[in-house]
């Protein structure tokens, strides 16, 4: 089978690669080792948001670049980018010993964006399955119509390799996984992490800009 597949970039990198050896990751490889032995991938789709530097993190924007950069070198990938937003504000703190005031940012439009190009790709009959690489059970629906519509099978990579701020693995979403043609999990297990080191890009690339690197803190 002819497989597309969407990509969420911020639900990808907080759920299985935030704080691990994995980041440089060559997403065509991995999508293709998630699929069945005869399936190809057609066109990957990536959604994220440029981020801004952060106080706690001033180069985060650029180690995010070279990772565009780097997904540019793939063939039939497409970036496709919703908004990063930061605010000042106020909240209360865990112990409810008053508020503190906290820099808080929120990534807007993914959900949507994945919706909108699955639900096209599947009209205008430009593959014959989907892989959905997020967690994110807002795409329940979407995922549900393009099954019932359109008869195309849609599976689900979920992200829970991470926890929220531990080692923990975060729960997968069983309403994605129940609405899914089948799913995959990217757990913090062996085989998933020796799945993740053997699709990684290679240290150096080239673009028709030049040579580049993998960001060192991503070493």
């Amino acid at each position: 089978m002819r497989f597309n597949v969407y990509v969420d970039g911020f639900n990808l990198y907080y759920g299985a690669l935030r704080g691990r050896p994995y980041r440089w990751l060559d997403i065509r490889r991995f999508a293709r080792e998630l699929l069945g032995p005869g399936d190809e991938v057609r066109r990957i789709r990536y959604f994220t948001a440029r981020v801004r530097p952060l106080p706690d993190d001033p180069a985060a924007a650029d180690r995010q670049a070279a990772y565009i950069r780097a997904l540019g070198t793939l063939p039939d990938l497409s970036v496709h980018y919703g908004h990063f937003l930061v605010s000042r504000t106020t909240m209360v703190r865990a112990d409810g010993r008053g508020r503190v005031p906290v820099i808080k940012t929120e990534e807007k439009g993914t959900d949507v964006n994945i919706a909108t190009h699955l639900l096209l790709d599947a009209f205008d009959q430009d593959c014959d399955g989907a892989l959905v690489v997020s967690n994110d059970s807002d795409l329940v629906e979407p995922i549900r119509q393009v099954r019932a519509r359109f008869a195309l099978t849609v599976g689900v990579a979920l992200p829970i390799l991470n926890g929220s701020g531990t080692r923990r693995s975060r729960r997968p979403s069983k309403e994605l996984a129940d609405v899914a043609t089948f799913d995959r999990r990217i757990t913090d297990t062996p085989k998933r992490r020796r799945l993740l080191a053997r699709c990684q890009f290679p240290e150096t690339l080239t673009d028709a800009r030049g040579s580049f690197a993998r960001p060192p803190e991503w070493a």
